[in-house]
């Protein structure tokens, strides 16, 4: 990599990686990159020896609403402006898992890569490679590292759009703030609710005349079950209230 990019470049622009695609054969492809790319927040996406990209064909029909941004300002570049430009991270299927293999090895998974990549002090690039071989032993040798999506050792080759989404997933907290997901914080319920709750059960045991020679056992496995559903207090309080109404119904009939 080039030793030419400056040190102070800004933080969120290391962070969030490129993506490039090496002489994918298919537009179609290219389309379904940049609509994960999208999907998972980024923004870059830069191009080596690419298909043509017709505006009305395959590629951008497979974009999504990615073809109103990431698809038409995409960068066409060389893989040797690649190299030496940004912090590369090749993502291969075969590792060679072998430390006498310095080709491929050694590798992070996505979803590691997630964790230590913020801390890389240069633009980083995603490297995905062609459909049918993906990054040639040479372009790999020219790599800073390698990924490699963890899979099925009897099938681990996915394809080329499959790999990037997968990967781009995995990584998706270094260029999203917030998805459309709600991030609800759960709170357990206090132990003083809970510990009601339990003395509810204990209550309707007695008024339905459970077996007293069963009643700790029971009651052991009641808490069980509660403590591993770790309840929120609404939880608590609404189960709380029927138990009462359970209870106190025999008395009523």
């Amino acid at each position: 990599m080039s030793e030419d990019i400056p040190p102070t470049a800004d933080a969120t622009a290391r962070t969030v990686p490129a993506v490039a695609v090496v002489d994918a054969q298919s537009p179609g492809n290219v389309g379904t990159i940049a609509r994960s790319m999208k999907n998972f927040g980024f923004e870059e996406l830069l191009l080596i020896d690419p298909p043509e990209l017709d505006p009305d064909g395959e590629a951008y029909g497979y974009a999504g609403h990615a073809r109103e941004d990431v698809l038409p300002e995409a960068e066409e570049i060389t893989f040797d402006h690649l190299v030496e430009n940004y912090h590369t991270i090749g993502c291969t299927a075969v590792t060679n898992e072998d430390d006498r293999s310095h080709t491929r090895f050694p590798y992070s998974t996505p979803a590691e890569l997630a964790d230590r990549l913020p801390t890389v002090e240069a633009p980083t690039a995603l490297v995905f490679g062609r459909e049918r071989v993906g990054l040639t032993n040479a372009e790999l040798a020219r790599i800073d590292e390698i990924c490699s999506i963890p899979a099925s050792a009897a099938y681990p080759v996915l394809n080329l759009g499959q790999a990037a989404t997968v990967t781009l997933y995995e990584l998706r907290s270094l260029a999203l703030e917030a998805t459309q997901l709600p991030d609800v914080e759960r709170v357990r319920a206090p132990e003083a609710t809970v510990d009601r709750l339990y003395g509810q059960w204990d209550d309707l045991l007695t008024e339905i005349n459970h077996p007293d020679e069963k009643r700790d056992k029971t009651m052991r496995m009641l808490r069980r079950v509660f403590g591993r559903a770790d309840l929120t207090e609404r939880e608590a309080n609404t189960l709380l209230g029927l138990l009462r109404r359970a209870t106190e119904r025999p008395a009523e009939d």
